[in-house]
């Protein structure tokens, strides 16, 4: 596996668990804090498990070296990270959203491409 790939499961792993501790946690202090309009706690809960979940993965990532383990891991990210982003934009583009959840749409989309990339990289 590739320095780069290492350190990028790493960061990924500090970042879900930045983000998904609190939003397990604390959501309804946490999130407006980030400037979001409206909470739900119980299905932030739920994004904050599954958050720490892809941190738990990547850190696994991080550790791996096997080929196999590492191709599997890198799908589990992708596929997230896709499907996020474009239920993201989905909403991003018929309503006004403050400037964080368009980082959030931009960090989504960064990972999808390099989760893609180190994906098919022979």
């Amino acid at each position: 596996m590739s320095k780069a790939l290492k350190v990028t499961f790493l960061i990924h792993a500090i970042v879900a668990l930045l983000l998904g501790a609190p939003l397990l946690l604390g959501p309804g202090h946490f999130l407006p804090l980030l400037g979001w309009l409206v909470v739900d706690s119980m299905l932030s809960r739920v994004l904050g498990a599954a958050l720490l979940a892809l941190a738990w993965s990547s850190w696994r990532g991080w550790q791996a070296t096997e080929k196999a383990q590492v191709t599997t891991l890198l799908e589990l990210e992708a596929i997230f990270t896709t499907l996020a982003a474009i239920g993201l934009l989905r909403e991003l583009v018929v309503s006004y959203f403050p400037v964080i959840y368009w980082v959030l749409f931009a960090v989504l989309t960064i990972f999808t491409v390099i989760w893609i990339f180190f994906r098919f990289k022979k």
